[in-house]
This record gives C-alpha cells, sequence and structure tokens, in this order.
C-alpha cells in the first residue's frame, strides 16, 4: 500500500448488506454459501487492492455492520451508505468523502466482486488510468465495468449497471484497453463466472469458502 500522502490512488468499492448481495448466485451455491461468498469476494478484492503499490487507501461504502467489521480489520475505511439510492449514489459519495480530507485525490471506483484480483495488474491499470482526466475498464463480458477512474480536480461521475461501459465511454471517459489484466476484469455474478475466476485462481477467503461450499 502506498503510504505518501501526496500520491497514490484512493479506491471506493461499494458492498451491498450480505443478505441481498450475488442473489444470482444461489443456484450456483446455495442462499447460505451466497452470503459468505460475497463477504469473501469483498475481503479478497480489498486486500490485494492493498498490496498494490499504487494504491493510497481503499474506501469502503457499505451499511454491512458484519462486513464492515472485516474490511475494517484489513486497513479499509468504511464509508456508511448515507444517500442509500443504489450503486453509483454509492460511489459518488464514496468519493466525495475521500475528497474531503485529501481534495486532490485521484479517485477510482473497483467492483467488490473481483475474487482473483493480482495487485500487479490492478498496478497496470492504475498506471493507464493516470494518463487519462477519466478512464474504465470493461468487465470480462466487455458489457460492464469493473473500474472507472477520475484525476485530480475530476468528477467520477459513475454510470454503473448492465450495459455501463457504453454509458461510461458515452460520459467521456477513455477504455482502458490492455491485455494480461484478467484479474481486474472478472467480476462475478453467476455460477460460471464464479468458475471462470476459480481457473484464473481466486484469494485465500474465496477458495476457503468455495471448497466449504462445494464440500
Amino acid at each position: 500500500m502506498n503510504t505518501d500522502p501526496d500520491d497514490g490512488w484512493s479506491l471506493v468499492v461499494p458492498l451491498k448488506p450480505l443478505a441481498r448481495a450475488k442473489s444470482r448466485l444461489a443456484a450456483a451455491a446455495g442462499a447460505r454459501s451466497r452470503r459468505r461468498l460475497a463477504l469473501a469476494f469483498a475481503l479478497d478484492t480489498v486486500a490485494a487492492a492493498l498490496e498494490c503499490p499504487r494504491v493510497r487507501d481503499v474506501a469502503v461504502v457499505t451499511d454491512d455492520p458484519e462486513a464492515a467489521a472485516a474490511l475494517a480489520a484489513l486497513g479499509a475505511r468504511i464509508v456508511p451508505d448515507s444517500p442509500a439510492a443504489g450503486l453509483n449514489a454509492a460511489l459518488a459519495h464514496g468519493a466525495r468523502a475521500v475528497r474531503e480530507g485529501r481534495p486532490g485525490a485521484r479517485v477510482a471506483a473497483l467492483n467488490a466482486d473481483l475474487p482473483a484480483l493480482r495487485p500487479a495488474e490492478l498496478e497496470r491499470v492504475l498506471r493507464a488510468a493516470g494518463k487519462y482526466p477519466r478512464a474504465f475498464l470493461a468487465d470480462a463480458a466487455e458489457i460492464g465495468t469493473t473500474f472507472l477512474s477520475a484525476g485530480p480536480g475530476v468528477e467520477l461521475a459513475p454510470a454503473f449497471g448492465g450495459a455501463s461501459r457504453r454509458r461510461h465511454s458515452s460520459t467521456g471517459a477513455v477504455e482502458i484497453r490492455l491485455t494480461g489484466v484478467d484479474s481486474v476484469r472478472r467480476d462475478v455474478d453467476t455460477g460460471e463466472d464464479l468458475a471462470a475466476a476459480l481457473a484464473l485462481g481466486v484469494g485465500p477467503r474465496t477458495a476457503a469458502h468455495w471448497d466449504r461450499a462445494a464440500g
């Protein structure tokens, strides 16, 4: 994690209450395991992000007390989801919270469901993002978005959900086109997504919970 107060990225990671998270995984993992996997995804995502040399800090926007406690123990800052108005409102709120203390911060939204995230791959994405006022990375399906960045003094203006790749492009954000950053693009919503993430190699918490659920 970058500790230079004048450098590094602040990442904003949104996490809905675990009781409602990853509902499409229930068919593959079961209702009880789905909740635990959602938390494991977030923990592995944040842990990997904090290991990235270009990341100064991670702010998780959530109102789930269990998730907040576990993620704070990793070193994340917890920002209550006071807008309670959905994903994009939570991300904009998180970015504002970061910049209240560091007005010139470079901020980036990152999905909470990237259990295979590799710090070195995230570093490459952040390096590329730093060249543009706003930039984004498409998900593995090339329909959605897993990452959106904004440089100093630039509003994040998130438009996540559904076909967000097209929406982010239409708002002037530059698409980051890199090979070899599959772990930053592999979000998990379905059993098929989880299988693809497992093939890449997931973090220890996801691996442990999946082994338990599968067993």
